[in-house]
């Protein structure tokens, strides 16, 4: 059975983009990129809501990335070999390869996505991962907090839902930014 993590690089006040939308301060470094590469390489499948999959399909076209550094191109090929199962009732149709359209998020169904793979599954966006959170499907929670405070912004956690914790991992980066890995309870 996979488990569900939810990973968020985000401002040390908690937020994954500023009051303007921006989140041009969370670009890792070479050190941590390689680190998130390592994080991504076991997962199978993403789950994404529609602003995170419209970020995050940047990373599909291959020949986008042949004049890149290593660490940027081992991304790219990790994401491309992954599954995407995009939430969204507004997106018409998914761009990528590997890649399923949904309608709602459906907590029973994610249950199912989970007990029938042995590789693990991400979900990124703040508002789905809370969704996820709030039904206790998420079995991990992965922050990568850098060092700015934004003042405001997109929430990386949900308000309103109570979820106990376990440190299992931290790691400090040369650029500031700590790791941190919880398991929930």
């Amino acid at each position: 059975m996979g488990a569900l993590v939810y990973s968020a690089i985000c401002s040390l006040d908690g937020y994954i983009a500023d009051a303007a939308g921006r989140f041009d301060w969370a670009a890792p470094d070479e050190e941590v990129h390689r680190f998130v590469n390592d994080l991504e390489r076991p997962v199978g499948t993403h789950l994404y809501g529609r602003r995170m999959y419209e970020v995050m399909r940047a990373w599909e076209p291959p020949a986008t990335f042949a004049d890149e550094s290593p660490v940027t191109r081992d991304f790219a090929a990790i994401w491309q070999a992954a599954d995407k199962v995009v939430y969204s009732r507004t997106v018409e149709s998914v761009s990528t390869a590997r890649t399923r359209l949904e309608r709602t998020f459906e907590p029973d169904a994610v249950r199912a996505l989970k007990a029938g793979t042995d590789r693990d599954l991400t979900i990124g966006g703040a508002e789905l991962a809370g969704q996820a959170l709030a039904a206790g499907l998420v079995d991990e929670c992965h922050l990568m907090l850098n060092p700015i405070v934004v003042g405001g912004g997109t929430p990386a956690l949900p308000d309103g839902v109570h979820v106990e914790l376990e440190l299992l991992a931290e790691r400090r980066f040369g650029n500031g930014v700590v790791y941190l890995r919880y398991r929930t309870r």
